[in-house]
């Protein structure tokens, strides 16, 4: 039954070199300015919030969220109490349970330990790079996926420090397009998968129909919520596009 497991599983296939993980490595270059921006941004709001350089070293190693990162340090500089703000993280970083089921099937083959390697350092931009190599290769490697997650989590560790350092030189991030860094990285992710596909109409319907959704919804629910129920929805319709076409 395990054999039958491995050998079903999206990216068993011995017959073909397993990636090493400098590839992960090099394939997270593409990111890198993007963790470098958005880093840098959340060390100098999180020193604008009061934290010290040793407590913004242990939020970028503990929590490693840049959403998360800056609601903290919103809250914080509010006076926020320490169960709203864990309560607020919760709820806006729910979407990993997501992005971590999106993968699951290419490391079913993994034990719960090395499975637990491997999502535990999964960010949205580290799936992005995944997804798009799942949809080229049709499999994940294990090395690889290390690679491709610790690069990015020393990058925004460092990223964090740095902002942290020199933040004091920077009164507003708005002004050299820190805060649009992130959203432009994952246009530039999306693209590739699109391309990649070869599928552009049953995309572009997909895409419609969730901004729609999102729309919708945002009058109904709160903005990590709608970003949920969103995703599940575009996802269900994907793949009812993707069979009956």
């Amino acid at each position: 039954m395990a054999l039958q497991e491995n050998l079903t599983a999206p990216n068993y296939e011995p017959h073909i070199q397993e990636e090493r993980f400098l590839q992960g490595v090099k394939s997270c270059i593409p990111t890198l300015l993007g963790y470098l921006s958005i880093g840098f941004a959340a060390g100098v709001v999180e020193k604008t919030a009061g934290l010290s350089i040793a407590e913004i070293l242990l939020m970028s190693v503990l929590i490693y969220a840049g959403s998360a990162q800056f609601i903290a340090a919103g809250m914080l500089a509010a006076s926020g109490s320490p169960a709203a703000i864990v309560l607020t993280i919760f709820f806006v970083n729910l979407r990993h349970l997501l992005l971590s089921a999106a993968l699951s099937p290419y490391f079913r083959h993994l034990s719960p330990l090395k499975n637990l390697l491997v999502g535990a350092l999964l960010t949205d931009e580290t799936f992005g790079v995944a997804i798009h190599q799942a949809a080229m290769k049709h499999r994940l490697s294990e090395k690889w996926m290390h690679g491709l997650n610790l690069t990015a989590y020393l990058n925004w560790i460092i990223a964090n420090i740095a902002g942290a350092f020199l933040g004091q030189w920077i009164a507003d991030p708005e002004r050299l397009g820190l805060d649009f860094a992130l959203p432009a990285m994952f246009i530039g992710l999306l693209v590739l998968q699109l391309i990649s596909r070869r599928k552009l109409k049953a995309d572009l319907l997909v895409a419609f129909c969730s901004i729609c959704l999102v729309v919708a919804l945002s009058y109904l629910t709160s903005s990590s919520i709608t970003i949920i129920l969103a995703t599940i929805a575009a996802a269900t319709l994907g793949m009812a596009v993707s069979k009956w076409k």
